[in-house]
């Protein structure tokens, strides 16, 4: 898969948090996903606690089916440091290395992280859609900012997450009695697009079935290289 340079990552963390606010600009949040949706990918990062050699996966699944259609992944040594809210910037080089090694441009991207779910606007799904110029959701485990009232406790019930009085995405049950998910739009997707995607690929798991493979796929890289 070609992927273009976005800009180089040799920045320090100032400069990285005025990239984001630059690019959070660029961000389309309109809903651009193709009719019929055919593929769509998942991806994850995995890394030991403190370690700097970090694993990325991406599985692309059919879609409605959600069969497996290809994987890829990478591996590289990471020098950004641990900073919240700049996430992107120590996983997204080592998750576009597994992008470059893909034959099949996926339809859309499901991202373990958050797309505008973000201080800034500029959660990992919304960077890396900008990298790839593909519609990205980001669909997180846990909230980084914004606020919401309860969701409901069985699935599809949903809740509007909200930002200095601005809706930045949705709090969604994706199983009976389990906790939510994040999700949020990250880039060429709105709310309600992302929403449902995020929902639709929620089969029998509390994760969508792209990033739930994409991360079991990740912590086995890592098992084996420590092993």
């Amino acid at each position: 898969m070609d992927v273009p340079c976005l800009h180089d990552w040799s920045m320090n963390f100032r400069e990285a948090i005025a990239l984001q606010r630059e690019l959070a600009g660029r961000v389309l949040l309109a809903d651009c996903l193709p009719r019929p949706l055919r593929t769509v990918a998942g991806v994850d990062v995995s890394y030991e606690k403190h370690g700097d050699l970090f694993f990325a996966a991406v599985v692309v699944l059919s879609f409605p089916e959600l069969e497996s259609v290809e994987e890829a992944f990478a591996a590289s040594r990471v020098t950004f440091p641990y900073i919240p809210g700049l996430l992107s910037f120590r996983e997204l080089p080592v998750v576009l290395e597994a992008f470059r090694s893909l034959r099949t441009v996926p339809d859309a991207v499901l991202v373990d992280g958050q797309g505008i779910a973000h201080p800034r606007r500029l959660g990992i799904a919304s960077h890396l859609g900008l990298w790839l110029d593909l519609p990205t959701v980001g669909c997180a485990k846990s909230r980084l900012c914004g606020e919401h009232p309860p969701p409901g406790a069985r699935r599809g019930d949903q809740v509007p997450l909200t930002l200095d009085g601005e809706r930045i995405g949705t709090v969604l049950t994706t199983r009976d009695r389990v906790k939510p998910l994040f999700v949020s739009p990250g880039h060429m997707t709105d709310i309600a697009a992302a929403t449902e995607l995020a929902l639709a690929c929620a089969r029998r798991y509390r994760m969508p079935e792209p990033t739930r493979l994409a991360h079991h796929l990740t912590n086995k890289l890592r098992r084996e290289a420590k092993g």
